[in-house]
């Protein structure tokens, strides 16, 4: 199974929220599976994606969540 069940996870949980009217969330999650499935291929293949020196981490999509202000 290795770790693959992360992204069912994630895709029970997007259903969740497709089903339940959370649209934002939804479309979050379809993101995040992105993101833990690039992580996973980069796992396997022996380099960590956060190694990348060209990835850039993402910004919050509701401003700086730090300060409890928008950006």
């Amino acid at each position: 199974m290795g770790q693959k069940w992360i992204i069912d996870v994630i895709a029970d949980l997007r259903t969740f929220a497709d089903q339940n009217g959370l649209p934002m969330l939804a479309h979050q999650l379809e993101v995040t599976s992105t993101v833990a499935q690039a992580e996973l291929t980069s796992m396997q293949e022996g380099a960590p994606f956060a190694a990348n020196e060209n990835a850039r981490q993402p910004s919050p999509p509701f401003g700086d969540t730090r300060t409890g202000h928008g950006a």
